[in-house]
């Protein structure tokens, strides 16, 4: 099921007939209701136990802030709390803004005035790895600049797809002895690859004398037991790349995506933009924030096609826990998987259709209880990241809305349907025509 890529289609049909908890495993349930967030993740008093990461799922990121214990976790969590408010991303605005105007000057040099397709997921991922780059390390890897991915982010991406056949084969007594006679000579090189690559992209941002305000200078320069040792650092750098870039690139195919099939609300969202602003110069961090219906998009879009589609595994606390109602015994394993949970009619009204009215107060949509979308997950380990991920997305529709004219290639017109869930989507192309906007 998993290797199929189709996982999280399957689970929907075994709520569907089981009901809202499913056994997916021996050892492991899966939930659909709402209540499950705040039983699995939620915060606990001081002295309470919690439903810990799963560490067979985390085996290979141990030493960062996503798979930490509770006492290290709380530790670097509020060291790199400064580097994620709303207050630093308007101070980084203008760096953002640098990329998102690289981004749409990119676009506009080869978009052949919207005769050639460009193929937007690599774009997206371009942009948004560069800046994840600058705001991590202090240095973009080029990926705008050169249109190719740099080296050690392919090798991230490579490292997404293995570590989910990993992590199931992990489930199986000697696990990583099947590991090392399934997984090819070449993917264990690959990951190697990677390792060393970190090792010398962390390196040389500690070479570095000047101060910087990035994320390195945020893990590296605090005193004492909130410093971070060199193991977390090379963790937490590897997770910050691919949390800070891969998702917030993922909604914004998707958002593209659902906007060019469902012409009225591309539209909507496009007059939205034009008629909220005067000239591009406007349209910064702060302003975009009016875009009420735009935001509705990007929530749709995120109910529609979470970035992270399958679980995030956590188990149970010794002794046992009471999720949903019902008792869990210890170790077992929890998840909540969010495609299937967003695309149930329990929770949402027409689960399969496109709407971003159902975020507006739309009466069609009074009884669905909204709180069940979490994207960015949920309690004390949500996503730090959901500032910056919403200030990337909003920008750069913006601006892209405000400088071109978009549709969609034919060969993509199955572009949802033929993603695969991994950990993360493994993702088609995506490819659009761009032409730039006319004005009088």
């Amino acid at each position: 099921m998993i290797f199929s890529g189709k996982s999280h289609r399957k689970i929907l049909e075994l709520h569907q007939t089981y009901g809202d908890v499913v056994r997916v495993a021996p050892d492991e349930l899966a939930y659909i209701d709402g209540t499950a967030w705040n039983d699995i993740m939620g915060h606990r008093k001081r002295g309470q136990g919690e439903n810990g990461k799963d560490p067979v799922f985390w085996k290979t990121q141990q030493h960062s802030v996503i798979s930490a214990d509770r006492e290290n976790h709380t530790r670097m969590r509020r060291t790199l709390a400064h580097g994620f408010s709303a207050q630093a991303m308007m101070d980084q605005q203008p760096l953002i803004q640098d990329y998102v105007d690289m981004l749409i000057s990119r676009l506009r040099d080869n978009c052949a005035d919207g005769t050639r397709p460009l193929e937007m997921t690599s774009w997206y991922n371009w942009a948004t790895f560069d800046i994840i780059g600058d705001l991590a390390f202090g240095e973009p890897f080029g990926c705008l600049e050169n249109s190719d991915y740099h080296p050690w982010v392919s090798l991230l991406f490579n490292r997404i797809r293995t570590s989910a056949a990993n992590n199931v084969l992990r489930r199986f007594p000697f696990g990583e002895k099947l590991i090392q006679l399934l997984v090819s000579k070449q993917d264990r090189q690959k990951f190697q690859e990677h390792y060393q690559l970190t090792q010398e992209k962390v390196n040389k941002r500690l070479a570095e004398t000047n101060p910087r305000a990035d994320f390195m200078e945020v893990m590296t320069k605090r005193e004492g037991a909130m410093k971070f040792s060199y193991p977390e650092l090379l963790d937490n750098a590897s997770l910050l790349i691919i949390a800070g870039s891969e998702t917030t690139a993922t909604t914004l195919s998707g958002v593209t995506y659902l906007l060019l099939t469902h012409s009225e609300v591309l539209q909507k969202t496009t007059d939205e933009v034009r008629s909220s602003f005067s000239n591009e110069s406007e349209i910064d961090l702060l302003s975009v924030q009016k875009l009420n219906y735009m935001m509705a998009a990007l929530q749709e879009t995120l109910r529609m096609y979470p970035p992270v589609p399958t679980a995030i595994p956590r188990k149970a606390q010794p002794g046992g826990d009471v999720i949903c109602g019902q008792y869990v015994p210890e170790n077992t394993v929890l998840g909540i998987w969010q495609w299937p949970m967003y695309h149930n009619a329990k929770n949402f009204t027409l689960p399969d259709s496109y709407i971003p009215e159902r975020w507006l107060g739309d009466a069609r949509f009074s009884s669905d209880p909204q709180d069940v979308l979490q994207a960015f997950s949920f309690g004390p380990r949500n996503c730090i990241g959901k500032n910056l991920a919403f200030a990337e997305m909003r920008l750069i529709l913006a601006k892209i809305l405000w400088n071109f004219d978009i549709s969609l290639h034919p060969d993509s017109k199955d572009w949802l349907q033929d993603n695969r869930a991994f950990t993360l989507w493994q993702k088609p192309d995506l490819n659009i025509f761009i032409k730039p906007r006319e004005t009088s």
